[in-house]
């Protein structure tokens, strides 16, 4: 299996997985944007208060009845972009924080390994929320708590359709293959012709598809579920307030420092 045709299963799979949790899709939604303002709020150099935000995606993955391990794996792939941001930290910033022993760790080093925190913590915060009613619950969650049908919209039809971008792009690779006497690499004007191509199949698409939505009186706003027709239960609200409680409290205060006063 090619690197496309796995992109277009883990597209599938992302929908048709989706954890069958019994939280409603709105009070996850709420309780992972907090988190985020929370977690994201927190000063750089308080290293030791942004690593008590790991426990919410170590303690809500398994009980929403997703796998922890795979949502760590699964993060690990915006680590890349993280080190991008932050690489230079350590160069620029050389004020020191603190010795142990013989080493000085700068301040560097302090808000570098923030920005790589904070990005795992994001995208887990985000996996969890995904695996548990796919990209398009989210998207129907994120219309039932007052988003703009627009935003809503664009990102149901980004989606949607890049399943399909994909399967315009796999058949003209295998196309090519079929054509390329076992060629396996194409050079570089090859590869220029293949985009213009796949560019101008993918417009004509959409064109279809636009007329296609039109004719069956596609109005600007896509058709989803009414998530306001699931009624709240006490689950719910237990799980908003002792998850919101538990932001504010780690975002407020210290508790390294107080665990270290107490014992």
């Amino acid at each position: 299996m090619g690197k496309t045709e796995k992109a277009i299963t883990m597209l599938h799979d992302m929908e048709c997985s989706a954890s069958a949790t019994t939280l409603h899709p709105v009070c996850l939604t709420l309780v992972t944007f907090i988190y985020l303002a929370t977690m994201l709020s927190v000063p750089a150099e308080s290293l030791s208060m942004l690593l008590w935000f790991a426990i919410y995606p170590i303690l809500m993955a398994p009980a929403t009845g997703l796998d922890f391990n795979r949502i760590f794996i699964k993060s690990l792939v915006a680590v890349p972009f993280a080190l991008m941001i932050g690489v230079f930290n350590p160069v620029f910033q050389t004020e020191p924080v603190f010795s142990i022993g013989n080493l000085v760790v700068s301040r560097g080093w302090i808000t570098f390994l923030s920005i790589l925190v904070r990005c795992l913590l994001s995208v887990q915060a985000l996996l969890i929320l995904v695996g548990n009613g796919g990209f398009i619950g989210m998207c129907h969650s994120l219309s039932a708590i007052g988003l703009p049908d627009i935003l809503i919209t664009q990102l149901m039809m980004v989606y949607r359709y890049l399943t399909i971008l994909l399967a315009e792009s796999l058949d003209m690779s295998r196309a090519r293959k079929a054509r390329g006497y076992g060629r396996s690499h194409m050079d570089i004007r090859m590869w220029g012709d293949f985009c213009g191509q796949l560019f101008m199949r993918t417009v004509d698409r959409a064109q279809n598809i636009h007329r296609a939505m039109l004719a069956r009186g596609f109005t600007g706003r896509m058709p989803r579920y009414d998530c306001r027709n699931r009624r709240w239960r006490l689950p719910d609200y237990l799980t908003l307030s002792v998850c919101v409680t538990a932001f504010i409290a780690m975002r407020i205060f210290n508790l390294s420092s107080i665990f270290t006063r107490i014992f």
